[in-house]
């Protein structure tokens, strides 16, 4: 949907943030940026405002 960017997100596994690179999906009407943790490769997740 769109281009890979860096987001602030929080991992479960690790649990702390980290910045991932990731895109912009959108699931059940909310925008979401989602990718791999660059540390343990979890999905991370980071809900965004509406644009």
């Amino acid at each position: 949907m769109a281009d890979t960017e860096t987001y602030n997100g929080y991992c479960v596994k690790c649990k702390e943030k980290r910045d991932f690179e990731g895109q912009v999906h959108e699931t059940n009407g909310r925008r979401m940026a989602k990718g791999p943790c660059p540390v343990c490769g979890t999905t991370v997740n980071r809900i965004l405002g509406k644009a």
